[in-house]
């Protein structure tokens, strides 16, 4: 079986933003990959932004997954926003639980689990679902087998395969897809690469999501200084390695996380001969 390769983005919030990301995916869509998503902000933040995104793309003749998740959104709005995507020709969805914006006082978090189910019911099989998986496991979960179980029961409700939160480590990919299949799970689950662009950024956003930076990773960045060039070889050197070993132990495909550039990801793609 041939393997799955796509990229994400997220929505530019301005003009500028725009054009740049018009360039960025007509120079990745020239790699092949499979399709690009698009995300989404907390509680639906960038939702018209998004939905402006996916359809430029899909207009481009692009296939486009655009992230979805409840928000505060009621039915009748997520359903109305469901269907738009629906008769735009868009067959793919990215369906999380997504974070509610700050100020939402007390409304109710709606679980991947139920989104899945709700696109299951009121579309049929019309979608290509994914979820997010956490190999190094999601901040709020209870336990390791408690996040296996959660990850089990959106695959279970009707989503086709998963995506996981980007990670360095292949330890914690190895124990994680160990135990996904101990728990009976045999949908694709495909690995989140996040190239490194600026290593501060990267340190700082890591903290809040709950990846880890392996310490010998940022020492080493650390040591570079103000020598960019070096940093950047060597990131790509990191990212490149650690794909090349997902792909060696199986991983059916690699999900990019492209922060809206070219590069690294384009010289990590032709380093893995893809």
């Amino acid at each position: 079986m041939s393997k799955r390769y796509s990229f994400e983005f997220f929505p530019p919030k301005t003009d500028v933003g725009r054009e740049k990301l018009q360039t960025v995916r007509a120079e990745l869509n020239a790699l092949g990959p499979s399709f690009f998503s698009v995300t989404y902000g907390a509680g639906g933040s960038t939702r018209d932004n998004t939905l402006g995104i996916v359809k430029a793309m899909k207009a481009e003749g692009l296939s486009v997954a655009p992230h979805l998740s409840f928000g505060g959104d009621d039915e009748a709005s997520m359903l109305d926003l469901i269907n738009t995507y629906k008769d735009a020709g868009i067959d793919r969805i990215v369906a999380l639980r997504g974070d509610l914006p700050s100020g939402m006082g007390a409304t109710r978090l709606v679980y991947a689990k139920e989104l899945v189910e709700f696109i299951r019911k009121h579309t049929g099989d019309h979608f290509q679902l994914e979820v997010a998986a956490y190999p190094e496991i999601h901040p709020d979960a209870k336990s390791y087998q408690a996040d296996i179980d959660f990850l089990k029961a959106k695959l279970d409700a009707g989503a086709n395969s998963a995506i996981t939160q980007y990670f360095y480590s292949i330890d914690a990919w190895h124990y994680f897809m160990d135990h996904c299949q101990k728990a009976g799970i045999d949908k694709p689950i495909y690995p989140g690469i996040m190239p490194v662009t600026n290593f501060a950024n990267l340190a700082r956003f890591s903290r809040n999501c709950g990846a880890e930076l392996p310490r010998w990773m940022t020492q080493k960045f650390e040591s570079f200084g103000n020598d960019a060039e070096s940093a950047k070889d060597f990131g790509i050197d990191v990212v490149t390695r650690l794909s090349e070993q997902l792909l060696e132990a199986g991983a059916p495909g690699l999900h990019f996380y492209t922060m809206n550039t070219v590069e690294p990801v384009r010289s990590i793609w032709n380093n893995l001969g893809l």
